[in-house]
């Protein structure tokens, strides 16, 4: 199924979602790799606020290209997603309903997903232009000093990406192998 989504989103506009769906974002979505979710640490164990509001928003795991003149971002590919594995659980129990990126996800990122009904959803690796072309706009939030892993706010449009883990435990990554193995073994019977 394909699902159109606009952030920030709740737990029941997330409900519906099964891993291997399909999503058009669009709204703000928040950008922070590793290095600025430390920093997101440091600033909660200190008691101090995140520099967005966590509540039903989306992060990607990117760090942008710069963007050439007339652009509005340059290469906007995923990074991989387990780098940010020991800061989620924490970010989706303050209210982060969808993580954006690529790669499998530790037990605890998905145990989380379930408890507060987010949403995993990748973007395609190796495709930075094409998920660059659904990002109207772009405003530096923090940390400049950290290049192209500093936080930003995109605004995107039909942003495509796909449900890897759902609010129900659904996990792509073991249950796409499995659906492919079967097709083909379904493919290669002899006919009778």
């Amino acid at each position: 199924m394909q699902y159109r989504l606009t952030t920030p989103v709740t737990r029941e506009d997330l409900a519906s979602l099964r891993a291997g769906d399909t999503v058009l974002l669009s709204g703000t979505v928040y950008t922070a790799r590793d290095a600025a979710h430390q920093r997101m640490m440091d600033l909660l164990d200190r008691g101090e606020p995140l520099p967005f509001p966590a509540d039903g928003a989306a992060v990607y795991y990117v760090g942008p290209t710069p963007e050439r003149p007339g652009e509005v971002i340059g290469s906007a590919g995923p990074t991989t997603s387990g780098r940010m594995d020991a800061y989620s659980p924490r970010l989706l129990d303050l209210g982060l309903k969808i993580m954006i990126g690529k790669g499998k996800r530790s037990q605890a990122v998905k145990d989380a997903v379930v408890r507060n009904g987010a949403v995993y959803l990748a973007a395609l690796g190796g495709a930075g232009a094409l998920m660059a072309s659904s990002v109207k706009s772009l405003e530096m939030i923090c940390w400049e000093d950290l290049g192209c892993e500093a936080v930003r706010r995109l605004e995107v449009e039909d942003f495509p990406l796909t449900v890897i883990l759902d609010a129900h435990g659904g996990d792509l990554y073991e249950s796409g192998p499995a659906a492919y193995l079967e097709t083909v073994q379904k493919a290669s019977a002899p006919l009778r």
